[in-house]
């Protein structure tokens, strides 16, 4: 399980320390994408491959299934830690997210997050507002 908050810079070359917290977990080698609200999701290769068995059975006669699949898909990346810690990500999703310079990465269960400290703060201040109804309206999945 992932879990907690760690600031990290992205140099030029796009590379971002992983904390080794979460590097044992990630493995070897793990999957970057695309993720939802403007930040990348980084699986480990087992959480991958569940994933990519669920997204698999989406059925392909639907737009929405059709989209996803290729949003998620098409910005996926094997990384690997260098020996300093650190991951490369690509130009394309480093655009994605906004990733220049100072960024959060975050643990959330079964998968690692990577956001621009700007829009991570933003998004924190944005939930802490609605934080109550956000959980009233998730009662109904026996949290």
């Amino acid at each position: 399980m992932f879990m907690g908050e760690y600031l990290h810079s992205i140099d030029t070359k796009g590379r971002i320390i992983v904390p080794s917290k979460f590097r044992e977990n990630l493995g070897a080698s793990f999957v970057v994408t695309r993720g939802l609200d403007k930040c990348l999701f980084a699986y480990p290769m087992e959480e991958w491959k569940i994933l990519e068995e669920k997204l698999k059975k989406l059925p392909l006669t639907k737009k929405d299934a059709r989209a996803f699949t290729r949003f998620f898909f098409s910005g996926a990346v094997e990384c690997e830690v260098d020996k300093q810690g650190r991951i490369n990500i690509p130009p394309t999703l480093r655009k994605y997210a906004n990733l220049e310079k100072d960024c959060n990465v975050i643990g959330v269960s079964n998968r690692v997050e990577f956001w621009a400290s700007d829009s991570w703060e933003e998004y924190v201040t944005d939930s802490e507002e609605s934080f109550g109804e956000i959980a009233e309206n998730l009662m109904d999945f026996d949290l």
